[in-house]
């Protein structure tokens, strides 16, 4: 047999990522590649990490975009900053969280879960009972956006607690940067990271990235060497900081950074808080569409993530059959629910480029013949 060229079908991502990817990210991509260390590439890397310290609305130096994707992101947080000596406090209230848990394991250091409701922020008295009963705890970590659940805790208040117990924070904002109100200088953050495939609506494969000054230090001075070469942030700034040559450190993706550069662009030119605005004003389109549909939320209102909207699956309808038959007739995608929701939950995004009124008319009348279809052979 003789394989071909692989042309993907045209399909409207409204899933829980990757989201629908600009015309004008995709074509970033087909510019011609350079290499990683050409003035013309270190110079465009300026510009990203610019580009980023605006989206993250921060100035902090080590501010960059890890070659690899969300979950890396995270890890390099966790294994850049803690050691087995450390005591970390994890928020948990979905998948994501749960996955915090499991960076602190590996680590070795001790682990203390606030456990949440799935489907609930964080509740910052819990955190606040958490570190009063562990005085020793040096680090809190939680999600800002849950996308398993479609939460969105209230990270500006966790943070605030943290301090106030001289924590520093780590928070996962995948699906929350370009599309919920996030201030990494404002709230104290100390560390961050996201994706590029969510509310950025860039391809998958890089991990935006941001340590505050006081985090920066201490993956400085550590006493033991990173566990992972490849996420050792300390190696990595040399090839994303100071001015002129920059020390090599691995083979970027080229276009892949081309890329990002430009969905972050298109975020600058179309304003933060704007961007932020839209993805309210297209959530509330969505839910109200929705509610005629008769799909009801998991999530309260207050605490909803606009860009991912969990919602019931209503009762005998077969959630495999309904996303297959989005697929197979309307090319849309979206999610199956995560952990706890298995089966129970479907998950509606509403990311970046995919964040628009078309979207959502096909979304809302394609979901429609699906359920009617669904009752019909119920």
């Amino acid at each position: 047999m003789t394989i071909q060229s692989f042309f993907p079908p045209q399909r409207t991502l409204m899933g829980p990522g990757p989201s629908d990817v600009s015309p004008r990210v995709l074509s970033a991509l087909a510019r011609p590649t350079v290499g990683h260390l050409d003035p013309t590439f270190v110079g465009m890397m300026d510009e990203v990490k610019s580009l980023l310290q605006y989206a993250f609305q921060t100035k902090n130096q080590y501010t960059m975009a890890i070659s690899a994707p969300g979950s890396a992101g995270m890890e390099a947080c966790f294994v850049n900053l803690i050691t087995p000596e450390d005591t970390v406090v994890v928020c948990v209230n979905g998948v994501f969280g749960m996955r915090m848990i499991e960076n602190v394991k590996r680590i070795g250091a001790n682990v203390v879960i606030v456990e949440g409701t799935w489907g609930r922020a964080v509740e910052p008295q819990a955190l606040e009972s958490a570190l009063q009963g562990n005085p020793q705890a040096n680090f809190v970590a939680f999600v800002h956006a849950e996308t398993s659940t479609g939460v969105l805790s209230d990270a500006k208040t966790l943070c605030q607690i943290a301090k106030q117990h001289d924590c520093l924070t780590i928070v996962d904002a995948v699906t929350s940067l370009g599309g919920v109100e996030l201030r990494v200088d404002d709230w104290q953050i100390d560390a961050i990271y996201s994706g590029s495939q969510k509310c950025l609506s860039c391809v998958p494969g890089l991990s935006p990235i941001s340590f505050s000054d006081k985090a920066a230090e201490i993956i400085k001075n550590r006493d033991s060497a990173v566990q992972s070469w490849f996420l050792d942030q300390s190696l990595v700034m040399g090839y994303w900081s100071g001015e002129g040559k920059r020390s090599y450190h691995h083979t970027a993706p080229v276009n892949s950074l081309y890329a990002l550069h430009e969905s972050l662009v298109l975020l600058q030119n179309e304003g933060l808080e704007n961007a932020w605005a839209r993805h309210q004003l297209m959530h509330e389109k969505l839910a109200s569409g929705l509610s005629e549909l008769g799909l009801t939320f998991i999530v309260p209102e207050d605490e909803r993530l606009p860009q991912l909207n969990a919602v019931h699956i209503p009762d005998g309808v077969d959630d495999g059959k309904v996303r297959a038959f989005l697929l197979d007739e309307y090319n849309l995608e979206i999610g199956a629910g995560l952990g706890d929701f298995a089966g129970k939950a479907w998950r509606i995004g509403l990311m970046g480029y995919a964040a628009r009124n078309e979207n959502i008319a096909l979304c809302l009348s394609a979901l429609k013949k699906a359920l009617k279809t669904a009752q019909q052979y119920a």
